[in-house]
């Protein structure tokens, strides 16, 4: 879908204006909630306008992963020594354009704000899920859920298990949870929330400070004046005039990850309003190999049968290196004593074939380089090392027992999923900078408006979205408050 210009509308040219209010919050999910919440703890009187009938936005649609770390209970509680420090270095070594002011902010912070998420009215379980997983199929409340573990990374900060999970079982909806007790909370704290009704424009005064919206639902249009306005609409990933400048592969077959309100609004009142763009052409897409981990033990090979990536990492960076081979094509083998049929096979399995070469010819893999690549992948894995990509011993083993069977992690017949990663340029606290790295007065984003950690699809770490966008709403809405005081 395509979307309407927007424009920066003159504030002397606003006759009536419908509600006057300090803060005002464009989007309720997840960093939207939390703006306008915290705002009002401040004192701040805050309407928040929501473009669907109910609150949740794609938040709604999560699993419910907070990536939270520097020595929450749960990790103490578990057992898992962490700092902010560790945690620092870690989302460091993964941006890949890091802002450290903006993580220092998020690490120094997690404790703090993971007490602040369980004041909401839930608790994060104090247990810890060891295996390989994309997300735990209880309730059970930490796991690792990035590349912690994962060479190199491992040797640039001590690993640590960082995803904290809402205490809903399953892979969906978890974080639905969270947006129910931000809407009770914000009800409790008299925020003023407007459903069916989105912003369309941005008010400012001559100098270019912000001072308002224009809004718009079902039969009427109006403006409000306020004294801050925060962007938290959510990403781009439904527009798809923006998709197919920034990120057109994520155009072509995988499965989008969002909800209809997901057209990119805030990015592109931000830059109407003299903003600047972070990280546009970055996505996270995936289709998990795992689980059963028993999978991660066989080798990942592309049609050339060479290995390119360490098939231990997180589900998302395997995939963002499977998108960058000829192709897009590539094939997890292993074999009869290491195959297990996932229960839901993201990436499908193929066949089973009774010599390499069988395999070979059916995947379209010149024999010589897959028995190669295999040959060099059991020597090394008899020995527990793998000089090539640093796999690490628990995942090591040789894949020599036949017969062999195949997934296919080919774009376009595995299953993937993903979503935009670019946003407004933001400071620590929310408010939108232009290029030059000076705020524009007024303006704020959270959430998937903004570019919030500078992650790309490999070095995404599940929990950062939910995890970071309400951290950097909260700092939004409290920035916004103080210049109403």
């Amino acid at each position: 879908m395509s979307a309407r210009p927007v424009n920066i509308v003159a504030a002397e040219s606003i006759t009536e204006w419908s509600a006057e209010v300090d803060v005002l919050v464009a989007g309720f999910g997840i960093a939207g909630g939390c703006a306008a919440v915290e705002a009002a703890s401040r004192g701040a009187r805050v309407l928040l306008l929501e473009r669907a009938a109910v609150a949740g936005g794609t938040t709604a649609l999560a699993g419910g992963h907070f990536y939270l770390g520097g020595g929450t209970p749960v990790q103490q509680a578990t057992g898992h020594a962490d700092s902010a420090e560790e945690m620092y270095k870690y989302l460091t070594s993964v941006a890949r354009e890091p802002e450290p002011e903006k993580i220092r902010a998020y690490c120094d912070g997690s404790v703090e704000h993971f007490t602040w998420l369980e004041s909401l009215g839930f608790e994060f379980e104090r247990s810890y899920y060891p295996e390989k997983a994309v997300i735990q199929p209880g309730t059970e409340g930490l796991m690792y859920t990035g590349n912690e573990k994962v060479f190199p990374y491992r040797d640039q900060a001590v690993p640590a298990p960082r995803g904290h999970k809402v205490p809903v079982p399953g892979d969906t909806q978890g974080a639905a949870l969270v947006i129910d007790l931000l809407v009770k909370r914000a009800a409790a704290l008299e925020v003023d929330v407007w459903y069916e009704t989105g912003v369309t424009d941005l008010i400012a005064d001559p100098d270019g400070t912000i001072v308002g919206v224009s809004w718009r639902r079902p039969g009427e249009t109006g403006a409000v004046r306020a004294k801050s306005v925060v962007l938290a609409t959510g990403g781009f990933v439904m527009n798809a005039d923006m998709v197919a400048e920034h990120v057109p592969w994520l155009a072509e077959k995988p499965f989008v990850l969002g909800t209809t309100y997901d057209d990119g609004i805030g990015l592109r009142l931000g830059l109407a309003a003299g903003g600047a763009a972070r990280n546009m052409k970055q996505a996270f897409v995936t289709a998990p190999v795992y689980p059963p981990a028993m999978l991660l033990t066989g080798l990942v090979v592309n049609r050339d049968g060479q290995r390119f990536v360490a098939e231990d990492s997180y589900h998302a960076r395997t995939s963002a290196f499977v998108l960058e081979q000829p192709d897009a094509a590539a094939y997890l083998i292993v074999d009869s004593e290491h195959m297990e049929r996932p229960m839901f096979p993201l990436a499908p399995f193929i066949d089973g074939w009774e010599t390499v070469e069988e395999m070979a010819t059916a995947l379209g893999i010149p024999f010589e380089a897959l028995q190669s690549t295999l040959d060099r992948y059991n020597e090394n894995a008899a020995r527990g090392e793998d000089p090539d990509f640093g796999k690490s011993a628990d995942f090591l083993a040789a894949q020599d027992t036949g017969p062999w069977a195949a997934f296919d992690l080919t774009l376009g017949k595995a299953l993937y999923a993903g979503f935009t990663l670019g946003g407004l340029y933001t400071s620590a606290d929310g408010e939108v900078l232009r290029e030059n790295g000076s705020p524009i007065p007024g303006l704020y984003a959270a959430g998937a408006a903004a570019a919030t950690l500078a992650q790309d699809g490999k070095g995404y770490s599940s929990g950062t979205q939910l995890g970071a966008g309400s951290f950097f709403g909260r700092r939004a809405g409290a920035h916004a408050a103080s210049r109403s005081s």
